[in-house]
């Protein structure tokens, strides 16, 4: 592969994808969001084009004025921007009439459908960097209680459920009852209103959808998800094995150590 075009988000990932690429003798082309993308991605890529949230049609003719084969997407959009920032173009407002609703999963699959339509094929980012991919086991000095066991096996199956209903990927519980569920707001909003409402010793779950599509919207966690959790004194972050990007693994286990939170990463709770 000599080219690969990239659809940048938020966060750290598209300049994290781009680096690796580069490194491999791999240019990139990258499509960023205005008021979303970190602009030190123009350091990182060979051509860039900066868009507006909708705006469809311009990010499929620039890949194919370079002849983009392969494309991925990286980072996150603030999902709050996709009612206040959006300018959907023709393209766009094509893809949007042929969908029931814009939940993430069958928005992004409808997006995709429309790169793939042109011959556009959309790729998981992890075939560069599959290291980032969350290994199995206790990653912390201390690991959960007993009770804290109790609310991930009670939460488990909750998560999967918004999870299938594409509602969210974070569930925050105590002591058998559910604190907060993620919605629009993201993850960290999500934290800090069970945080809020279980005062300590929270479990933060956060897990892959049933029919996640791990091209896209993968769960991510890193320094600023246990920063958040300190916040509010939660104890214990569950996440799931081989389905969730990890950023700055070192620096997040330290941070978790030194604020007394477990990480637990499994593939499944019965």
């Amino acid at each position: 592969m000599k080219k690969i075009g990239l659809i940048a988000g938020s966060g750290q990932f598209p300049i994290v994808f781009s680096k690796t690429a580069q490194a491999k003798g791999i240019d990139v082309l990258a499509v960023a969001h205005v008021s979303e993308t970190d602009s030190a991605l123009e350091e990182h890529v060979q051509s860039i084009k900066w868009i507006k949230l909708g705006q469809l049609g311009a990010m499929i003719k620039f890949f194919k004025s370079h002849h983009v084969e392969d494309t991925v997407m990286a980072g996150g959009i603030t999902k709050t921007n996709m009612f206040l920032n959006v300018k959907p173009d023709l393209k766009a407002l094509k893809v949007l009439a042929s969908m029931r609703h814009t939940q993430d999963d069958g928005l992004l699959r409808s997006v995709a459908g429309a790169l793939e339509s042109e011959g556009i094929t959309v790729r998981a980012p992890t075939f560069l960097l599959p290291e980032l991919l969350a290994e199995p086991g206790c990653w912390t000095q201390r690991s959960p209680t007993r009770s804290e066991m109790a609310d991930v096996r009670f939460g488990w199956r909750i998560v999967k459920e918004i999870g299938r209903l594409d509602i969210g990927q974070t569930l925050v519980v105590r002591g058998g009852s559910v604190m907060a569920v993620e919605a629009i707001d993201g993850t960290d909003a999500t934290i800090r209103r069970g945080g809020m409402l279980g005062k300590k010793n929270t479990v933060v779950i956060k897990a892959s959808k049933p029919t996640q599509d791990l091209r896209f919207d993968m769960p991510a966690v890193g320094v600023q998800t246990i920063r958040t959790m300190g916040d509010v004194a939660a104890g214990l972050l569950v996440i799931e094995a081989d389905k969730t990007l990890v950023f700055d693994r070192e620096e997040m286990i330290k941070l978790a150590n030194r604020e007394g939170i477990a990480i637990l990463a499994v593939h499944d709770i019965e």
